[in-house]
């Protein structure tokens, strides 16, 4: 911001990677106290290639089957790898896996592990790790918020959906991934699914070392003890202040990866963040001040880089508690945000004002989905003056009761909950309070539905509208609204199952339809997603839907 604010928790962070040599794209030398006095040569085969970058918050679990958010997928995308993974053009390619084949049918995958492919601690990388993991995410033991994306294969929801301990072995044998030997998977689907190679891709879908999670289940709390089979391995984790990766010399691929070492710190104050990249301390970071991005892209900053990004922000309105029970209610809320101001004055990072929740970016059967769904609502403080009046007639109220707007921590979404709480103000005659918590805690009340308007963001786990509209089908595991109609579901469901192209890109549109006449979610904006990089660091890119991958990077010195 344009003040540079500092809490004491931050200064001391800052201060401390100051003194600890944290400074950008640096090369680190390991001196032998025997032979201080080395040649040039040899100097420069000791440097280190180290990047820095902030991680906005401390991950809720670094184990693929329990993790759940972003701040948990960008160290795991590095340091595990799937059966298969993205390019820089956003191609899924062999990953774990050289090469697979599916039946005519589209219900039989059969996956072809690479022959030299290892763990970090040097163990075997075999297709039951692959088994096992699936399985162990959709164990209701587990309790997974992620399991629902292992649905899709035959079984997985009988299994994970079971509140019967007598049956889970049953259950889980029938689940449809086997490991026919210690090179092959073989995986059946409940239905035929279209973007189910996408899905390997996703982190849920990567493999744990069985050998490792029998012998300590707590293997993914600390670094001591953490085996990945990624580009990286992580090294160091102090929690709630940094996370040290370094290279894996086990990687199969290890001849790409120029990154020595890769430190994050965690570091929830952007401005922060911007003024250790500003010092040289940080080489990437990620969010950029609201009022910085601006400056930066009216001057055409060659450091600012405005992704594309496969993302919505939003507010869920929490639908057992009166009166967001009301479709009027939620309606008028949703209207009386001015979304162009909020992109042009507020989050100033080109974002484009959502109508709808699902982004741009995404196939149709011709042309762009969201292009072809256009505006599914439009802002009217009249209109949505009238409906509120109605709708809290019709739940007993004369004026609508004071509530809260909970955010996680973090400027951007302050600025941007003070702007609704002004517009609500402004045209609605409505009293909000705002609260900031910890991501980790806001995705705990939201479970718990101890919340009245919560914000929320969702990065698509894959490239098709289902990785957003099958958010809010009945019961779902994020459908934090606690919404349900029966419509919406009928259809996902022929979304979900139908191979038609076309039934399905249908289906979707209506069920987007529904969704948005009902408004249990408020659709704010479509995410960019700008951050500055400095020059000396190159071969960063950034999938559709994925936070900057480094795992290719290099730093020129």
């Amino acid at each position: 911001m344009r003040k540079k604010r500092f809490t004491l928790l931050s200064f001391v962070t800052a201060f401390m990677l100051l003194l600890g040599g944290c400074f950008s794209g640096e090369t680190e030398s390991k001196p032998d106290s025997s032979d201080s006095e080395k040649s040039g040569e040899e100097e420069k085969s000791d440097e280190k290639k180290v990047l820095h970058l902030n991680n906005s918050e401390e991950p809720g679990s670094l184990h693929p089957g329990t993790a759940e958010g972003t701040h948990d997928s960008w160290v795991l995308e590095h340091v595990f790898e799937g059966l298969t993974k993205k390019t820089p053009e956003g191609e899924i390619v062999a990953g774990m896996a050289k090469d697979w084949e599916v039946s005519d049918d589209g219900l039989t995958w059969t996956f072809h592990l690479e022959d030299d492919v290892k763990w970090s601690n040097g163990d075997p990388v075999t297709a039951e790790d692959f088994e096992y993991a699936w399985k162990y995410a959709l164990n209701p033991e587990t309790a997974s918020e992620y399991a629902y994306q292992l649905y899709y294969l035959a079984g997985g929801e009988e299994y994970n959906s079971s509140e019967n301990k007598d049956e889970y072995a049953e259950l889980e044998e029938k689940v449809g991934v086997k490991a026919k030997d210690e090179k092959t998977l073989e995986v059946t689907l409940a239905e035929p699914t279209l973007y189910f190679l996408d899905l390997t891709s996703f982190y849920t879908y990567y493999p744990v070392n069985k050998k490792v999670q029998e012998e300590n289940p707590d293997w993914a709390l600390e670094a001591d003890g953490y085996v990945s089979n990624g580009a990286f391995k992580l090294t160091e984790w102090e929690h709630k202040d940094s996370i040290k990766l370094e290279k894996n010399e086990n990687y199969y691929d290890k001849d790409k990866i120029h990154l020595d070492e890769v430190n994050f710190v965690m570091i929830d104050n952007e401005d922060t963040a911007w003024q250790m990249y500003q010092a040289d301390e940080l080489d990437l970071v990620y969010p950029v001040p609201q009022d910085v991005q601006g400056e930066l892209a009216s001057s055409n900053d060659p450091e600012l880089e405005i992704a594309r990004d496969l993302s919505v922000y939003y507010y869920n309105l929490n639908t057992e508690v009166k009166p967001f029970n009301n479709i009027k209610v939620r309606k008028a809320l949703s209207m009386a945000i001015d979304r162009k101001a909020i992109v042009e004055h507020v989050a100033q990072g080109g974002q484009p004002p959502a109508y709808g929740v699902v982004p741009p970016g995404i196939p149709d059967v011709e042309g762009d989905y969201q292009e072809n769904s256009g505006a599914l609502f439009k802002e009217d403080v009249e209109e949505a003056k009238k409906l509120l009046k109605e709708g809290l007639a019709e739940e007993g109220m004369d004026q609508m009761p004071k509530f809260t707007l909970t955010y996680n921590t973090n400027e951007g979404h302050k600025k941007i909950a003070e702007a609704a709480q002004e517009m609500w103000r402004k045209n609605l005659d409505i009293e909000v309070t705002l609260e900031n918590v910890e991501f980790q805690v806001k995705l705990d009340r939201e479970k718990a539905g101890d919340y009245d308007i919560s914000r929320g963001g969702w990065v698509g786990d894959y490239v098709d509208p289902m990785t957003f509209l099958g958010l809010w089908v009945t019961g779902g595991s994020h459908n934090d609204p606690n919404w349900s109609n029966s419509e919406y579901d009928k259809n996902l469901k022929i979304a979900r199952t139908s191979m038609d192209p076309k039934e399905r890109m249908e289906a979707m549109h209506k069920a987007e339809e529904i969704l948005i006449s009902e408004m249990p979610v408020i659709p704010v904006y479509f995410y960019t997603m700008p951050f500055t990089l400095k020059p000396h660091v190159k071969g960063v890119f950034t999938p559709t839907n994925r936070y900057p991958q480094f795992i290719y990077a290099d730093i020129e010195n």
